[in-house]
């Protein structure tokens, strides 16, 4: 297994969409000497400052500050209960901008949806607008982040859960660009495929909302487990029998250089 290596990315991205791929690329060459870099990742966040996301604000500022962070990953969920209501909602501003205040977290924060998202307007968390009210927003459904040493590859996991098409409850998800479901999915699968077979960076890390593997309440996501496990196996793992067990050991790890968050 690769020693693990820690690079620095700049705060200026620059979107870049190769000829023959489909997922948008964002370029955030490393910036420091010692190629290094450091991040925080979070999820399930967006409640307004209550139910202790202010407190965790507030530590996520200071140890962003010791560990001179890049950028930030969001996993998705960025707005309770049911998403935005559209590019105006003051959630954005209440929930992100007024309570992630500290100058450490003045960094890019690179961000896809949760089902939770999903239940409001879901294009309205991707428009210029809310990057134009908070230039840290970069949302999109999937995308890749080059960054030499590194390459995040960020992909939208809720259209394959079957149970919010066909058992949505009283909730009602928004999947205008989404649909037809099936077709989606496949072109999802066939340019996250392409990407990770062109990536040359040491480490490659998969982003999701849902995890693959899980020893929590929600269980295995069987359509992950199905349909975008054996592409993580063909194009990131040495060894897929060691690859499952590490997955379902952690719910979420990964080994041999591709971790999945």
């Amino acid at each position: 297994m690769a020693a693990p290596t820690t690079i620095v990315l700049l705060v200026v991205v620059v979107l870049v969409v190769a000829a023959d791929a489909e997922l948008p690329q964002l370029e955030h060459p490393p910036s420091k000497e010692d190629r290094s870099l450091t991040l925080l990742a979070v999820g399930d966040w967006g409640r307004r400052g209550q139910f202790n996301q202010s407190l965790v604000a507030e530590q996520m500022g200071i140890i962003g500050e010791k560990m001179d962070i890049d950028f930030i990953v969001s996993v998705g969920d960025n707005f309770y209960k049911n998403g935005l209501t559209g590019v105006d909602d003051k959630a954005f501003e209440e929930s992100f901008t007024n309570i992630y205040t500290a100058k450490s977290l003045q960094k890019p924060w690179y961000t896809i949806l949760g089902n939770h998202d999903y239940r409001g307007d879901a294009l309205s968390q991707l428009s210029p607008v809310l990057r134009n009210i908070d230039s840290r927003w970069i949302c999109m459904k999937s995308f890749v982040v080059n960054a030499e040493v590194a390459d995040f590859f960020f992909v939208d996991t809720n259209p394959f859960v079957l149970k919010y098409w066909n058992e949505p409850k009283d909730s009602t998800y928004d999947w205008r660009g989404v649909a037809p479901r099936e077709t989606y999915i496949a072109n999802v699968l066939k340019d996250l495929a392409s990407a990770l077979k062109r990536s040359k960076a040491t480490w490659k890390i998969v982003v999701g909302h849902h995890a693959i593997r899980s020893v929590s309440e929600h269980g295995d996501t069987q359509e992950l487990v199905q349909q975008l496990l054996p592409i993580l196996k063909r194009y990131q793992m040495t060894d897929p029998e060691m690859t499952e067990q590490a997955i379902g050991r952690s719910g979420g790890g990964g080994v041999d250089g591709a971790p999945v968050l």
